[in-house]
């Protein structure tokens, strides 16, 4: 798939005001500081498109962006290691739930995963969530620029490990990096692909 547009439409704090249009959903979300708007950017080829700051938990909003007048890519909040009080914490972890039980477009949710740790428990019981409650995720290792090709690969393994604990198979994953472009294609090709089935299912 190649991105020839990517419009910023709208942020929300409030889940009923959210597009209400039936294009496809394709949402973002990982612990503060993963690199989710670099990643955002890098595979919309916009630099601009979601901000980038230095100081996690910079994503407060919902933010909806419309992808070649298709689909929506969604900016989820951060969670995790932001720096911001308890109360707004508890305001980002009611919107997200809201809004990835609630949104009946969301056709994937996208998790970010910074591929240079350990896994980590908010992570791991967040997918645990997912599974639970039926919800189609994929993951994503981000910075892998970050690693040399042994240490990534015993960093994915271990988190293999720890899914398979409890998970039958491992999830969809994915390999990135903002910085080299790496799974940028591998990435919109499976959105692509699985507009293709929504689409398919929905003229039958």
């Amino acid at each position: 798939m190649n991105i020839t547009s990517a419009k910023f439409v709208m942020s929300n704090s409030d889940i009923r005001k959210c597009p209400t249009d039936n294009k496809a959903e394709y949402a973002f979300i990982g612990r503060s500081n993963v690199g989710k708007s670099s990643l955002i950017n890098m595979l919309t080829n916009h630099k601009g498109l979601a901000k980038i700051s230095t100081k996690p938990g910079k994503t407060q909003l919902v933010n909806h962006f419309l992808i070649n007048d298709e689909w929506y890519l969604v900016d989820l909040p951060g969670y995790g290691f932001a720096k911001v009080a308890k109360n707004t914490k508890q305001r980002f972890s009611k919107l997200i739930f809201s809004f990835i039980e609630s949104r009946p477009n969301l056709i994937n949710l996208f998790v970010l995963v910074d591929c240079r740790h350990e896994p980590q428990a908010k992570d791991v019981d967040f997918m645990e969530w997912l599974g639970v409650n039926g919800i189609p995720f994929s993951i994503i290792f981000t910075k892998a620029d970050k690693l040399g090709k042994q240490k990534l690969s015993e960093n994915i393994k271990a988190y293999k490990t720890e899914l398979l604990n409890t998970w039958e198979e491992m999830p969809p994953y994915f390999i990135s990096s903002a910085s080299s472009g790496l799974g940028k294609d591998e990435i919109l090709n499976s959105i692509d692909e699985t507009n293709k089935t929504v689409l398919l299912q929905k003229r039958k």
